[in-house]
């Protein structure tokens, strides 16, 4: 089993990830983003690292004796001119900044390649806990009315479409009309946009109508940055008015699923999990 050297930004992908490999027995180093990554992880053995201190970071890991990488958690787009690189973070600039001119996807890309050239095997956090991805079919009890499939399609096409784009992951349809679609601001403010919508466009919670669809972009690096859900995001939906969740089986990653599925059976929601489309 390869020691994995954890690359944490924000949120609870990480400390799930954490966890898991503690539960495991799998050797763990966790480089601890500054600015990003929680102080929950502070508790394993790892270092605390810049984002633009690649040669920190690598030295870091080689010293700890990782062979394998994840690169888990939120990361906001930086400010390149206010970075702080080591010489190895400075010699990737100029291509950081390229890739970034292209979109996310791009940079996520570029940086995956830079831990590759440094002999390092990068896992999809999806690998590492192969639990993680949503599976086919409803997750949890409520399923989706024949009304709300017609809508799981559209939403998923609009997904897909915005995904082709880079623009993002995430969009709403009720009753076939667009409501929203995610841009940088993330798919929790997303549903908060839905939710100021007149309810005659949306549903409500107690008739609740409409699909949040999220789907990894078609050109996406799988192992980093798919889409997720967890708690926040099913108190989102149902607050929105919205019906359901779906998701395509495998890419799209359910953090805290008990809670998830406790959540969503309480308040009525259908999470779905749909075959992707095949290139």
């Amino acid at each position: 089993m390869q020691k994995l050297g954890l690359i944490a930004g924000g949120g609870n992908l990480p400390v799930e990830i954490a966890e898991h490999c503690l539960r495991s027995g799998r050797p763990l180093f966790v480089v601890r983003l500054k600015g990003f990554a929680g102080d929950e992880l502070a508790r394993y053995a790892g270092a605390e690292v810049g984002l633009a201190e690649l040669g920190k970071c690598f030295k870091a890991l080689r010293r700890a004796g990782c062979q394998a990488v994840c690169l888990a958690g939120r990361v906001a787009r930086p400010d390149f001119t206010s970075l702080m690189p080591d010489l190895r973070g400075l010699a990737a600039l100029p291509a950081a900044i390229a890739a970034a001119r292209k979109g996310d996807d791009a940079l996520l890309r570029m940086l995956v390649g830079e831990f590759e050239k440094e002999g390092f095997v990068v896992e999809g956090a999806h690998e590492v806990m192969e639990d993680l991805g949503l599976g086919a079919g409803p997750l949890g009890r409520h399923s989706p009315s024949e009304e709300n499939l017609a809508d799981v399609t559209r939403a998923l096409d609009v997904a897909r479409s915005i995904g082709r784009l880079d623009i993002g992951q995430a969009a709403t349809v009720c009753r076939g009309l667009v409501l929203a679609v995610e841009a940088a601001e993330g798919t929790d403010a997303m549903l908060a946009r839905v939710a100021e919508l007149p309810e005659a466009l949306r549903g409500r919670p107690d008739a609740p109508a409409g699909v949040l669809a999220k789907a990894a972009k078609p050109i996406q690096e799988t192992r980093v940055d798919l889409p997720t859900i967890g708690p926040a995001t099913v108190r989102g939906v149902a607050r929105a008015g919205l019906a359901g969740i779906v998701g395509e089986t495998g890419r799209l990653l359910v953090l805290e699923r008990e809670a998830v599925i406790e959540l969503a059976d309480e308040l009525g929601v259908f999470i779905l999990g749909v075959d992707p489309l095949t290139p």
